[in-house]
């Protein structure tokens, strides 16, 4: 089967107007200008507000870096790289502050009117088993990939791989043979149009 990748580094970083911080956009789909889905990278260099996505339902973890601190409207949430991925209305724009200096962040901003979405941190060799037929993985790190019972594929760290008709497909991740698994961080993530 064929998968599309992303690389990181083939992608400029955008700097914030506010100058907080910068953004990389990994993907927009079916495409940049009309996206009902969108991945991106964020490096948050200091404390601020997010910036406002009313209609979109929003995913959000740290890859790397201590942690965060986000305040919504149910209060506040400490976000770290073991933690699990948090959901939230886009229109909050919820303060941010750091914990312990610049993070990298995995963001999925999905429009409401267009599907739900899903992100979850991959379990090292556990499958990974989902309806929804646009799923994704994020690597941080090195790592092979397998599908169904096709031969796993080798994932540079940094990547994203995706698939838009990947149905109820039994994904696993495992790490790469130089790399212990506490090593290596991945992050599913999903997209179930309406």
């Amino acid at each position: 089967m064929s998968l599309n990748r992303v690389a990181l580094a083939g992608i400029a970083p955008t700097p914030w107007k506010n100058g907080g911080g910068t953004t990389r956009h990994l993907l927009g789909w079916p495409d940049a200008d009309r996206w009902q889905l969108l991945i991106s990278l964020a490096e948050i260099a200091r404390d601020g507000p997010f910036s406002e996505y009313p209609g979109i339902e929003r995913w959000f973890t740290v890859v790397s870096g201590a942690g965060v601190l986000l305040t919504l409207r149910d209060g506040d949430h400490r976000v770290e790289p073991a933690s699990t991925p948090l959901r939230f209305d886009g229109a909050e724009a919820p303060m941010c502050e750091l914990t312990g200096g610049p993070t990298t962040d995995l963001n999925l901003l999905v429009r409401r009117d267009a599907g739900h979405g899903a992100m979850a941190l991959a379990q090292h060799g556990a499958p990974w088993l989902s309806p929804a037929p646009w799923r994704a993985l994020y690597a941080a790190d090195a790592m092979t990939l397998q599908i169904d019972d096709n031969a796993a594929a080798r994932v540079e760290a940094g990547m994203l791989l995706w698939s838009d008709d990947a149905a109820r497909q039994r994904w696993r991740v495992t790490p790469a043979a130089a790399a212990p698994s506490a090593g290596s961080r991945a992050w599913w993530l999903e997209f179930r149009p309406r």
